[in-house]
């Protein structure tokens, strides 16, 4: 039983670390798009008085 938990416990922390990656790499594949869409976001913010 004990075995059976812990291999449980351990192919969610690989699931965690996985989606992890991803995240990350998404990030860095398309961090000039995320950089514009918050400036762009935040210049808008501004300018409309919030």
């Amino acid at each position: 039983m004990k075995k059976l938990l812990k291999s449980k416990s351990g192919m969610e922390m690989v699931q965690v670390a996985i989606l992890v990656a991803i995240a990350v790499a998404v990030g860095i594949i398309f961090k000039k798009e995320i950089v514009s869409f918050v400036n762009t976001t935040f210049r808008a913010l501004r300018t409309s008085g919030f």
